[in-house]
């Protein structure tokens, strides 16, 4: 059989050239650490990494009818974006099920951007395209499928705002969730106040050719700032510290916002939109099973999706399973996400966790689960 040729993005060489493993992520061929991931998840909690994200998608939607359409698609509510704005949000099925999660932009009266997971993006595009053309056909608006021209790369950190000023000292200023553009060379670029991290930061949208000048000139910056490179590994034990959820974890087809506990990105009082039916149903009745954060709180090894959760209350039953799990670089012991039994997602709760065929003490927390002590 063919082996399926991986893709690459525009800083594939210079990933290389820094000596970073490469793995396979949603067909990409993409870093997954340089030194170390611990090294590199701790640079971005107490100074700064720089992630290479060009493999997500880039939709942008121009016309009188964009917000009518998105709104009828996405679960958050658009209509309070002003102007440079952006929200995260979701696109779901009409039985609710999540087909991805994703973040949404503002960026002028009719023009909006969204920004889309890499594992995802032909899904997500196809999906699209389908509404469009079977429910919406009505509408003015145009759609267009940026990514194979556009790169993207994540700056975050204590010190992201400190190395961006350097490039862009526009970017500094920018509040949370909020996105611009600004001129590199020849080149336009939108730089938003955001990050998968729980850190503060900045994602950078790039078109390909000036991707590797800008990552250089980032990289160069944040020498004296102690930035590093950081791959996929750091990425996933930080949105894990955080408490984000990652598509093919805690969300999939099968599992709603509402039991992934991210309702508040469920606007339920906006005119319908699809899964509205069964996410207001939802809110009302309760669900059977909720998405919870836990500690493990004795030595173990790390937990792992796709590891059985028990109750801790003495009759031992199966109640869940683990949907992402790490050793957290940060607080020195197991961590991770999962579905368990409503009745059992209270925050202090104990729990047990099946590793290697023994069970080992956890408790639920709240999100996020690493929190700075300010």
């Amino acid at each position: 059989m063919e082996e399926t040729q991986l893709k690459r993005t525009p800083l594939f060489e210079i990933h290389t050239a820094l000596g970073a493993r490469m793995v396979e992520f949603g067909g990409w061929e993409m870093p997954v650490l340089y030194s170390g991931i611990s090294q590199e998840h701790l640079a971005v909690r107490q100074a700064a990494g720089l992630f290479d994200i060009s493999h997500m998608g880039e939709f942008l939607f121009d016309g009188p009818d964009s917000l009518k359409f998105l709104n009828q698609l996405l679960t958050n509510n658009l209509a309070k974006l002003e102007s440079g704005q952006g929200q995260y949000t979701l696109l779901c099925q009409d039985n609710g099920g999540v087909i991805d999660d994703l973040y949404a932009y503002r960026l002028g009266d009719t023009r909006y951007l969204l920004v889309v997971n890499a594992s995802r993006l032909e899904i997500d595009w196809m999906w699209i395209k389908a509404q469009r053309n079977s429910r919406h056909k009505s509408l003015q608006l145009e759609m267009t499928n940026l990514s194979g021209n556009l790169a993207a790369m994540a700056l975050q950190g204590p010190n992201a705002a400190g190395i961006i000023a350097g490039v862009f000292p526009a970017a500094a200023e920018l509040l949370k969730n909020q996105i611009t553009k600004l001129e590199f060379g020849s080149a336009t670029v939108w730089v938003s106040r955001t990050g998968y991290t729980g850190e503060d930061g900045f994602e950078l949208v790039v078109p390909n050719g000036h991707a590797p000048a800008l990552w250089e000139q980032l990289m160069s910056l944040g020498q004296a700032l102690d930035l590093l490179p950081a791959g996929l590994g750091a990425r996933d034990t930080l949105r894990t510290e955080a408490g984000y959820s990652l598509y093919g974890h805690e969300l999939t087809s099968d599992t709603t916002p509402i039991e992934a506990a991210l309702g508040w990105a469920v606007a339920l009082d906006k005119p319908s939109f699809n899964g509205q039916e069964m996410l207001a149903a939802q809110k009302q009745d309760g669900v059977s099973r909720r998405c919870i954060a836990f500690k493990m709180t004795g030595k173990s090894a790390p937990p792992r999706q796709p590891y059985k959760i028990f109750s801790a209350d003495g009759n031992g039953r199966e109640i869940g399973e683990v949907t992402s799990g790490t050793q957290s670089p940060s607080l020195g012991c197991g961590i991770g996400l999962g579905y368990v039994e409503s009745d059992h997602a209270k925050s202090g709760t104990g729990i047990e966790i099946e590793i290697r065929n023994r069970r080992f003490p956890a408790q639920v927390v709240k999100r996020p689960v690493f929190q700075k002590s300010s």
